[in-house]
């Protein structure tokens, strides 16, 4: 019967090294009969006696020597490649994928992930930017960055920064249509929506407002841009707009109304071992992102 437990080659040295087995057994913190029984399994598993015992004393048999022989080899090996690969990954290896909303990704975490990446010239980081909700797994990805957690138990969801959406609008559009005084005004402006329909519910404070999109699209920059460029209001994330208010390029919308909050997230697959470089990388960016509403805008 072939031998391939590694467990009991441990055991077998740990048995030899002692001098005995109830020495064995104190040492490995099991009981006699216990260390007897995988005696009698490794033996078993051999096919062969490898050991002379008495009541005062052990011996090895040829056959045990040589195994003790090869055992010791064989785990000092095995020591050596978990420290091969401890090292590797306190290095910080290998192929690292990220993916993260596009305009969150532009201006915040790709330049993130670049300085990350110049601190571990040995890793590989590809970063794909999409609004689009990923399956992480089909998707190959290793981190999701996103607004909001995740309430799948197949993921890790881990907050990163605080965030909470705005409605903000261009100067001139709201010199040209006056600004909302309350959350129903919004029904008679021209509102700027992400996604594909043009009805849509925004939510403020307990509120929800059922608003018919003026413009609506898939793709957060291009709202952003409509809503710079004065054709409407926009619901945007914080993070997004902070330096358009802060340079008056946006000007907020009902300030005393706030949608309700959607930290930023790291998000990656639940997995039984996670490779040091995706908890290298979270952990990065979660020492550098700034809350963007610190600024004065």
């Amino acid at each position: 019967m072939p031998l391939n437990d590694i467990g009991l080659l441990r055991f077998f040295v740990g048995v030899v090294t002692a001098g005995s087995l109830s020495g064995a057994a104190r040492a490995q913190h099991i009981t006699l009969p216990s260390a007897s029984r995988k005696l009698r399994q490794l033996e078993n598993d051999c096919g062969v006696r490898l050991l002379h015992r008495t009541t005062r004393r052990q011996s090895l048999t040829d056959e045990g020597q040589l195994l003790y022989a090869r055992a010791v080899r064989i785990l000092d090996d095995l020591e050596h490649v978990e420290q091969l690969l401890q090292h590797k990954n306190e290095n910080v290896t290998g192929q690292l994928r990220v993916t993260t909303p596009i305009s969150l990704g532009r201006r915040r975490i790709a330049p993130l992930l670049a300085r990350f990446g110049a601190l571990h010239p040995e890793l590989q980081i590809q970063v794909a930017l999409t609004d689009t909700v990923l399956d992480l797994v089909d998707a190959g990805v290793d981190v999701a960055i996103r607004l909001g957690g995740m309430d799948d138990s197949s993921y890790i969801s881990r907050p990163l920064a605080p965030n909470h959406r705005v409605l903000c609008a261009s100067p001139d559009y709201l010199r040209r249509h006056g600004e909302p005084g309350q959350i129903t005004d919004l029904n008679r402006h021209q509102c700027l929506h992400i996604g594909l329909l043009p009805q849509a519910e925004w939510r403020l404070d307990d509120q929800v407002v059922r608003i018919q999109a003026h413009l609506a699209a898939n793709d957060g920059e291009v709202v952003q841009q409509w809503a710079l460029d004065g054709y409407g209001i926009a619901l945007k994330s914080i993070w997004d707009v902070a330096q358009d208010l802060k340079a008056g390029r946006l000007k907020q919308v009902l300030p005393g109304h706030r949608s309700p909050a959607a930290p930023l997230h790291a998000v990656y697959p639940h997995k039984h071992h996670v490779a040091p470089r995706v908890h290298a990388c979270i952990d990065y960016l979660a020492a550098h992102l700034q809350r963007p509403d610190e600024e004065s805008w």
